[in-house]
């Protein structure tokens, strides 16, 4: 699509951070209505006092932890809200890099529909993820990455089910009303380059569909969808009908640690674009 479409105004200016604004990853209830994180632990006191580090660099959003290797991740949101609509950029991630695109985002950043850029072991791409509303994880495929014999990351490869630390179980791939398959993702997705996400967001309780390069990889209608921690009704009530863009730098945890995301890791984000439904 062309990047200058009266149809869909920039949103980044390609050159400041004006309207956007950073918060702290913090954790949240898995699901509204669920008890909250205990605030007085030396690990929340931690992250709270980061948002990551985010700049622009070469005409593109670039977000690092903050320090690098600290562990503690941030968002970056929109100041505007947006209901329906349709969202284009350009992402472009480092290996292992444990990011995502948040849709309807609530003021925290860590409640809403999170469109899954998971690049990392186990990771998946496209997919979307109830972060905060639910914990549902809609995706059909995992990834790993193929190496060198330098032992240096080089592409990208379907993850082998026998290795992996987040297992792809039956339920995940059920929760889409449609799923691509790994192959087909892997055959648009171009590693160490930009990728274009075109992400569609329309209703209440939204129908999310989502192309990469072109490619539909993902559709999800969260009306219907059945999911055991998910209330639709208590999601609406918790979200509003409009919610911030939000993008993401991950924190690590004991499980994963540098693997989620690489000391020096970034992810940039460029040619944001926006239009409104309604």
């Amino acid at each position: 699509m062309e990047k200058n479409n009266p149809s869909f105004p920039p949103i980044f200016d390609g050159q400041t951070l004006e309207g956007w604004h950073s918060v702290p990853r913090l954790p949240v209830p898995r699901a509204p209505g669920e008890r909250g994180p205990d605030t007085t632990t030396e690990k929340y006191q931690q992250a709270a006092q980061t948002c990551g580090k985010w700049t622009v660099e070469d005409g593109a959003i670039t977000g690092r932890q903050d320090p690098p290797g600290s562990g503690y991740g941030g968002y970056l949101l929109s100041d505007g809200v947006y209901g329906d609509f349709e969202l284009i950029f350009e992402a472009r991630p480092d290996w292992p890099a444990d990011t995502g695109i948040l849709v309807r985002a609530s003021a925290l950043g860590s409640q809403g529909f999170q469109i899954l850029l998971d690049h990392r072991r186990s990771g998946n791409i496209g997919g979307i993820y109830g972060n905060g509303i639910g914990g549902f994880h809609g995706i059909s495929f995992t990834l790993d990455a193929t190496y060198d014999e330098h032992g240096y990351p080089v592409g990208l490869r379907l993850e082998d089910p026998s290795t992996t630390i987040e297992p792809l179980t039956p339920d995940k791939p059920a929760l889409l009303k449609y799923a691509a398959g790994g192959e087909q993702f892997l055959s648009i997705w171009k590693w160490n380059d930009w990728n274009e996400f075109h992400i569609r967001v329309e209703g209440p309780s939204p129908r999310i569909t989502v192309h990469i390069n072109g490619m539909k990889i993902s559709e999800m209608d969260t009306a219907v969808l059945k999911h055991p921690l998910y209330d639709a009704t208590k999601v609406r009530e918790l979200l509003g009908s409009k919610g911030h863009i939000a993008f993401e730098i991950h924190d690590n945890d004991p499980g994963m640690g540098a693997a989620r995301w690489a000391p020096n890791a970034a992810c940039r984000w460029r040619n944001i674009r926006i239009s409104e439904l309604s």
